[in-house]
């Protein structure tokens, strides 16, 4: 897939594509079926399929007083999934307090169709750009008829009833709820990070441990069954967010346990992906009562992972 960074930088065979537009957080079954869509009508015309997309997210820009904002995606992530949708080219828009004040009407005229001349452009179910949000899919179709181009608004898509959206997708990961956000992304949740030390307590239990770092959205505080992708091989494993209370802990960390692992992983890059949110952090009265219950949750995750299908 080609990445575009700059509009003035949109090359002249990309004129004349099939375009969709929004900031694709998490690249979620809903935006799977505009990339789908956008792909198909493409082949079918004969013509690039094209993904508009922005850097920084608009809310961190638009709302900098809301802190923290968690991201699903940073932009290389959301680039390579894209990518696998089978999407011929990207154009990644930096997004300022600039930017923000674009109406919808010079987008149009400038990127849109100065810079593109689409010919058809997919929407989701709710997207609106601009300036105080003006430019909806009403006020689209009549710039398309102006100018030469069809829009396609995409309907939602739902999972146990409700709105596969970037916003229920993070209210479901700070909940804990990781089958649902498997569900509605269509893959496991992966938070990436590299494997740092710790205080390495796990390792006077008899459970040698990996503390990783990692700057993305974290679910919240409990034990999770576990895949962890280290040098391209998945390893299986549980996982402790939390604060150690059995230990008077005060900073949040991330210690996981790999299922029949041996060697030095410190420095490296480790990639979690969440199975399934096995209970709550508990203090226990000691070291010995934890290590017990760590031996159950290391019994209990191998039967869930024994009979786990990817979603």
């Amino acid at each position: 897939m080609r990445v575009i960074r700059s509009v003035e930088d949109i090359p002249a065979e990309l004129r004349g594509s099939v375009v969709t537009i929004g900031n694709f957080d998490g690249v979620h079954l809903g935006h799977k079926r505009i990339f789908e869509k956008l792909v198909e009508s493409a082949r079918d015309m004969g013509v690039p399929s094209v993904v508009i997309t922005f850097e920084p997210h608009p809310q961190k820009v638009i709302h900098p007083e809301r802190r923290p904002f968690f991201l699903l995606t940073p932009l290389d992530e959301k680039l390579k999934l894209i990518e696998s949708c089978g999407v011929d080219a990207a154009i990644v828009i930096s997004f300022s307090p600039e930017f923000a004040e674009t109406a919808a009407d010079d987008f149009v005229d400038s990127i849109l169709w100065g810079g593109l001349g689409l010919k058809k452009l997919f929407i989701g179910y709710d997207y609106t750009f601009g300036k105080g949000r003006k430019g909806n899919a009403d006020f689209l179709r009549e710039r398309g008829r102006g100018l030469g181009f069809t829009v396609d608004q995409v309907e939602a898509v739902s999972v146990d009833d409700a709105i596969v959206s970037s916003t229920n997708i993070r209210l479901s990961i700070l909940d804990g709820d990781v089958r649902l956000v498997s569900r509605m992304l269509g893959r496991y949740y992966e938070v990436s990070g590299t494997v740092v030390r710790g205080y390495q307590r796990g390792q006077g239990m008899g459970f040698p441990t990996a503390n990783i770092a990692s700057e993305k959205v974290i679910p919240r505080e409990g034990v999770y069954v576990t895949y962890a992708l280290i040098d391209g091989k998945r390893h299986e494993g549980v996982l402790n967010i939390g604060f150690n209370p059995t230990f008077g802990g005060k900073e949040r960390s991330i210690e996981g346990h790999l299922f029949d692992f041996q060697g030095d992983i410190y420095g490296k890059n480790v990639n979690i992906l969440f199975v399934e949110r096995l209970r709550d952090e508990i203090k226990f009265p000691g070291p010995r009562e934890l290590a017990d219950q760590i031996s159950k949750d290391i019994v209990r995750g191998r039967e869930i992972l024994e009979r786990e299908s990817p979603p």
